[in-house]
This record gives structure tokens, C-alpha cells and sequence, in this order.
């Protein structure tokens, strides 16, 4: 059974605040409901406190539907929620009229004037700045309240109230509505912006990836555009002289072959080199990745100086991979890499509290193809991995490697190297 804090820890930092902001929307329907509609049952009476508990329920109903179409609208999920905004505000404008009309020429009854002024002003106020919420231009939002408060001036006054309190609660509706009115806008603005710069980030590792791409092909390019025009050249004069019965046509053919297996040779070298990965630079580079994105990233244990060619290649795939893990699928707020040589053997563990998402996208399960790939490198150098939650709210991989047994005594590397702090590491 999955938990009210599961549930939470399961969504993105978009989703989170989209979610905060359309129950904070939400919540105003449900105040209203009860500073309002509950409260007005006692003052007025069974009869009228019941139309007017009807009414406000009514209201309250209308403004929380709307606020759940608009938000989808701002999304791009819906149509912008026309009707239902000219309902609410005609709604809120009738019941603003008949509050009015009621504390004017309701029945003279103590707490009549104290309900009805309750009803006119919660009415006012959460009205307009529900409906700011379902348009997009920032003065019409504000003009929205402005309107509210011009009308709240004009029934005042024509049901005989005094100039000077008829302009000073429409003074009061316009700065209660533009002030909500102010909240929708800015929440809108804020969770367009959240989502924004996660695509943005979603974008920046895309970019990053076809950068790669891009440079692997430059460099293949350099290595086999020159060595494949010498081969088209030398073998068409090859077939020209074999044509014509001479023999340097075999002596063509034989450079064919030298230029073909140095090409072989020199194809080995660049993916070779595309694919190692020095540990190090890779540790800086995770830990100045994550602090970028707004997580706090340790790295301690012991350095990577010293540690075989090949286990630092691997380890250094095994950082790349899991610091792109907590960046793209987590909503960590820590992680914590740890360096550690022990005896005949080396471990890198990388925990982030991101596992909500990690443990179900980062790869971790039998279908994610990152963490499998990685599994695949560590085996070939007889290496291990583990990934998966541990503890509460707490993602773990583990990779180890047994170290060769030139390496020192019983495989260690020296003492030295493994006391030194991996904050010594510089990219």
C-alpha cells in the first residue's frame, strides 16, 4: 500500500509544485465554504442561512472546478476554461449584489450585516483571483479585480448606500482582488518557470550527448577520411593496371592492404580512447554537474591516483552513469560519492536521497539498459555491481573491483594513496 509520503516522494519537483499550487487554489474554495457558508446558518436563520450556506456551497463548488481546468490549461492540457470563468464570475457578481441587498433592506436582526458583509467580501475577493488563474495577459488579471471593484461601487451606491462607504468598499474588494489576483499570476509565472528549467535541464543533457556523438564523428572522420581516399585512389589504379596486364598492380594491392589494416588500427584507437575514463576527472566532474543543478554532492574516501588504468576506466564510466542517473530520473537533494581501496580490492559507492525516481527509472530494474551496460564493463575486469534503495528514502549503487595483483601485496595499492582525500582531485 503505498503511503501519502510515498506518493509525494514520487513526483518530479515540477509535479510537486504543481501540485502545491493547485491545492493552495483549492483551499480557498474550501475556506470560503467554511469562514463563510457554515458561519452564515446561525446569523440568518434556518431559512435564509440555509440559501445562503446553498449558495456560497455553490460558489465554492464552481471556483475549485475552475481552478483545476485552469491549471491544466496553463499546462497545455485543456482549453482555456471560457465558460466556466464567465459562470463563476457572473455567480460571484450575483451573490455579491445580494449580499449587498441584504445588509441594505435584509431583516433587522443582529449578526445580519456581519454575515452578509462576511459572504460579500470572501465572495469578492476569491472570485476574481480564481478567475486570474485562466488568463494569460497580466493586466487583464488585474483588470478583472478592477472590474469587481467598479461594480461593487455602482450596486452600492443604487441601493442607497453613502458615497463615502460605497468608495471605501469597493476600495477594499479591489485591493483584496488584486492582491489574489497578484497570487494567481505570480504562482503561474513560478510553475511555468519550474517546468521551463527542467526541460532545460532535460535539454542540456541531451546536448550534452550529441556533443559526444558529434565528436566521435569528427574524430572518425580525421582518422579514416584521408586513409579511405588513398584506398579509393590506389585501388582503381590497381584495377586499371591489372587491366592492362601490369605487374605493380599487385604492388598497388599490397599498400591497399597496409592502408586498410592501419585504418583497422587507428578506428581501434579512437574508440578505445572514446570509451576510457579517467576516475578522477570524472569525480570532479560529477560533483561540479550535481552542485549545478542544486545538489549538495560530497565525494571522500580514498584518491584515484595510483589505481590501475583499467579500474579507474570503469569506475569512471560507473560515476558518469550514476551522476547522469541522479540528475535526470532522481529529485535528490544529496548525494554522497565514497572512494574506498580495501584489501586485493576497490569500492565506489554513490548514494543520493533521490529514490523515488532512481529506483524505478534509473536503470536499477530488469529493463533499464544503463546500469546493465555498466554491469557488462565491470564483468569483463571481473568487477560487481549493486543498485537499489537502501534504507529510507535512499538510492545506493556499488561497484567493486578486484585490483591485480601487481598492484602491491595481495593487490592493494600503497598505503599512501589510499589515506589521501579525493578532494585532492583536480579535472
Amino acid at each position: 500500500m503505498r503511503t501519502p509520503g510515498r506518493w509525494w516522494r514520487h513526483k518530479t519537483t515540477p509535479e510537486k509544485v504543481e501540485t502545491y499550487t493547485r491545492w493552495s487554489f483549492h483551499f480557498f474554495a474550501v475556506m470560503e465554504f467554511f469562514s463563510v457558508g457554515l458561519t452564515s446558518v446561525a446569523p440568518l436563520g434556518a431559512r435564509l442561512g440555509g440559501a445562503a450556506l446553498l449558495v456560497v456551497t455553490v460558489h465554492a463548488t464552481l471556483g475549485f472546478v475552475t481552478v483545476s481546468r485552469a491549471i491544466d490549461w496553463t499546462r497545455g492540457r485543456r482549453p482555456q476554461p471560457t465558460g466556466l470563468m464567465w459562470t463563476l464570475a457572473a455567480v460571484t457578481a450575483a451573490i455579491a449584489a445580494a449580499a449587498i441587498g441584504l445588509a441594505e433592506h435584509g431583516p433587522d436582526r443582529e449578526g445580519v450585516d456581519t454575515a452578509a458583509g462576511g459572504v460579500f467580501g470572501v465572495i469578492l475577493v476569491f472570485g476574481p483571483g480564481i478567475i486570474a488563474l485562466g488568463v494569460r495577459s497580466r493586466r487583464r488579471a488585474f483588470g478583472i479585480a478592477g472590474g469587481f471593484a467598479a461594480g461593487t461601487w455602482g450596486v452600492t451606491s443604487a441601493l442607497g448606500a453613502p458615497a463615502l462607504t460605497a468608495l471605501f468598499t469597493a476600495l477594499i474588494v479591489l485591493i483584496g482582488g488584486v492582491f489574489i489576483a497578484f497570487t494567481a499570476v505570480f504562482s503561474v509565472w513560478l510553475l511555468n518557470a519550474v517546468y521551463e528549467l527542467d526541460e532545460a535541464r532535460e535539454t542540456r543533457a541531451r546536448l550534452a550527448v550529441a556533443e559526444e556523438r558529434l565528436r566521435f564523428g569528427r574524430d572518425l572522420h580525421d582518422v579514416m577520411g584521408r586513409n579511405l581516399a588513398v584506398i579509393a585512389l590506389k585501388s582503381e589504379l590497381a584495377v586499371q593496371l591489372a587491366q592492362r596486364g601490369r605487374p605493380e598492380a599487385v604492388t598497388q594491392m599490397v599498400e591497399v592492404q597496409r592502408l586498410a589494416q592501419e585504418s583497422q588500427r587507428e578506428v581501434r584507437e579512437v574508440v578505445r580512447g572514446y570509451r576510457e575514463a579517467d576516475l578522477g576527472s570524472e569525480l570532479a566532474g560529477a560533483q561540479g554537474v550535481l552542485a549545478a543543478a542544486g545538489i549538495d554532492c560530497t565525494v571522500g574516501g580514498a584518491t584515484a591516483a595510483g589505481l590501475p588504468a583499467a579500474v579507474q576506466s570503469a569506475l569512471g564510466w560507473v560515476v558518469r552513469e550514476a551522476a547522469t542517473n541522479v540528475l535526470r530520473h532522481g529529485d535528490a537533494r544529496r548525494c554522497a560519492v565514497r572512494l574506498r581501496v580495501l584489501e586485493g580490492r576497490v569500492v565506489l559507492s554513490v548514494e543520493n536521497d533521490g529514490v523515488s525516481e532512481a529506483g524505478t527509472q534509473s536503470g536499477a530494474g530488469p529493463s533499464g539498459s544503463g546500469l546493465a551496460g555498466l554491469r557488462e564493463r565491470l564483468a569483463e575486469i571481473d568487477g560487481t555491481l549493486e543498485a537499489g534503495p537502501v534504507g529510507r528514502g535512499l538510492f545506493r549503487l556499488t561497484a567493486e573491483i578486484p585490483l591485480p595483483s601487481q598492484s602491491g601485496p595481495s593487490g592493494a595499492v600503497p598505503a599512501a594513496v589510499a589515506a589521501r582525500s579525493v578532494s585532492e582531485v583536480t579535472p
